[in-house]
């Protein structure tokens, strides 16, 4: 599969460049960017975990599939930023050979969870939608916590098959990583010999676990638009249209751009600068994850509800407080 000297020396780490036409005077801006985008989708996501914890009428299915998603964008933020913002802040790129592997292992696997949890969603809508009567008996949260833990467990096998075929792969040439992390896309060029059939092993999984998904998730919403289109109130049809538009939007974001970056190098015509393409992926891979909290948190009646109730109760305890320390006040003066 590989010709290369059995005596080869095998590369120790690697060197995350980043955006390789990036100039000096702008690293500090770039890492203070990254740095705001990490803090902003950790808290974010963390504050949907934290109300779902506190708030018991929160723990329904749709929640806990809010809760999966909202705790695999904060580990892929997780995974894929800190080394990125070391690498412009302190000029701080380099990453020994296995923690490459796990780097590159753990994007992979949060990509394939995320698939997986949009599947998970996209079927919970299904069935709320389409099965209405059906769905408080089949759609439990012991069901739907069920399905999160496979999905949690499933998406390993996905990401460990890239993972597997890169370990057992040469690397004795350059170490640096054309990338804001490691990846499939950014160490196949690194291989040295013939690594076309452990690329096209990873572009085979990497594609079944993103479209098949995909699939079903369109099959889901045809159905759904069905439905709804038999709806006879206008307003319902309206809520239902805009709940799933929601979704819609999310899921194209994820997967569209994903499209155009894996099949790059089967398309001569299709060519991308490695700026571009660093851009395209950061864009698919971390806007998702800071906007997804603020949308179902700013579109979901419930949790809009709580955060109406914890303003109410901020204001009164602030109320209270200053009518306490003017009676205090007014106590103290001599009469």
């Amino acid at each position: 599969m590989f010709q290369v000297d059995e005596n080869y020396t095998r590369v120790s780490e690697f060197v995350i460049v980043g955006f390789p036409s990036l100039q000096p005077e702008y690293f500090d801006l770039v890492a203070w960017f990254f740095f705001f985008l990490y803090v902003t989708t950790v808290v974010g996501n963390l504050l949907l975990v934290v109300v779902f914890a506190l708030e018991h009428s929160l723990q329904k299915p749709m929640y806990i599939i809010m809760v999966s998603l909202a705790l695999s964008d904060t580990g892929f933020s997780t995974v894929a930023l800190p080394k990125l913002i070391a690498r412009y802040w302190w000029n701080d790129g380099s990453l020994g050979f296995h923690t490459c592997l796990f780097q590159e292992h753990m994007i992979h696997y949060f990509g394939s969870l995320n698939s997986l949890i949009l599947l998970t969603m996209a079927l919970d809508r299904y069935l709320a939608i389409c099965f209405p009567l059906r769905y408080p008996m089949v759609m439990t949260n012991q069901t739907m916590t069920g399905l999160t833990l496979f999905c949690w467990v499933v998406a390993h096998i996905f990401s460990g098959i890239s993972t597997i075929n890169f370990a057992m792969m040469p690397f004795c040439g350059p170490n640096q990583i054309i990338h804001a992390f490691c990846d499939t896309m950014s160490l196949t060029p690194l291989v040295c010999g013939d690594s076309r059939q452990g690329f096209r092993a990873a572009f085979a999984t990497a594609m079944f676990i993103l479209y098949v998904p995909l699939a079903f998730i369109i099959f889901s919403y045809i159905c759904i638009i069905i439905s709804v289109l038999g709806m006879a109130t206008r307003q319902g049809r309206m809520k239902t249209f805009s709940t799933c538009a929601t979704q819609g939007c999310i899921i194209s974001i994820y997967y569209i751009p994903r499209f155009f970056v894996y099949s790059t190098p089967f398309f001569p015509n299709l060519t991308m600068t490695p700026d571009k393409r660093i851009a395209t992926t950061l864009f698919y891979s971390l806007f998702p994850p800071l906007i997804n909290p603020f949308i179902y948190c700013l579109r979901t009646k419930e949790i809009k509800q709580i955060f109406r109730l914890v303003r109410l109760q901020i204001a009164t305890n602030c109320i209270l407080k200053v009518v306490s320390v003017q009676c205090t006040s007014n106590d103290l003066i001599p009469k």
